[in-house]
């Protein structure tokens, strides 16, 4: 839909220019035309979804987003486990393909929206303060947390489960808008695959095995 909204504005545009402008400035049709054709290239190249093999297992929680690995720590969350979790962030870059995926198979048992700031999304406060969305889910091995994030540029977060629905290992889970931060809550003991600063990718990277 961005896209298509995206494409009609830059048609629109140009046939103005072209019909009231380039007359009289063809330098300035001309520029339009090229800042327009851009605009458009990067809105394609920011909603873009490659073809990936997608990494599964049992045993296996994949990355949820494209992106650089920017925290690794114990934190205590608030929102749903109410004990220690290990916290893995990846920020995203307006670059990175922002399509989010889901790191386990099993299903959904909490699915939360909360208001909240703009801040950057590598600011510490980002993770409680910021616009996000919450989802957990369970599998036989137990439960996980994952919370989209908006950052200083995203302004619209899109989830697309619901509460009881059964989901797949790497399937689509969400989208988020320009620039932005996924967080990934792990139970204790679970075997970190990434490091610090490593570039990975959604439903391909393996970010961690269980126990």
């Amino acid at each position: 839909m961005s896209i298509a909204i995206g494409a009609l504005a830059f048609a629109v545009l140009n046939l103005i220019s072209f019909y009231f402008i380039s007359a009289h400035a063809a330098w300035l049709s001309g520029l339009i035309f090229l800042v327009t054709l851009g605009l458009l290239l990067f809105l394609i190249s920011f909603f873009r979804i490659p073809r990936r093999n997608l990494s599964t297992g049992d045993d296996l929680i994949v990355c949820p987003a494209d992106g650089k690995v920017v925290v690794i720590e114990e934190v205590v969350d608030e929102e749903y486990f109410k004990d220690k979790r290990l916290q893995i962030s990846i920020f995203m870059s307006p670059a990175n393909v922002h399509q989010n995926r889901n790191p386990i198979g099993g299903e959904v048992v909490y699915n939360q929206y909360h208001k909240g700031k703009y801040l950057v999304a590598w600011h510490p406060k980002s993770s409680t303060e910021n616009e996000r969305h919450t989802v957990v889910i369970r599998n036989p091995h137990g439960e996980l947390l994952v919370k989209q994030i908006a950052g200083a540029l995203a302004r619209r977060i899109v989830n697309y489960l619901h509460v009881g629905q059964k989901v797949e290992q790497s399937a689509e889970m969400g989208f988020i808008k320009f620039g932005s931060r996924v967080d990934v809550l792990l139970p204790p003991g679970v075997s970190v695959q990434v490091q610090l600063n490593q570039v990975v990718q959604g439903g391909v990277t393996v970010l961690a095995k269980w126990a």
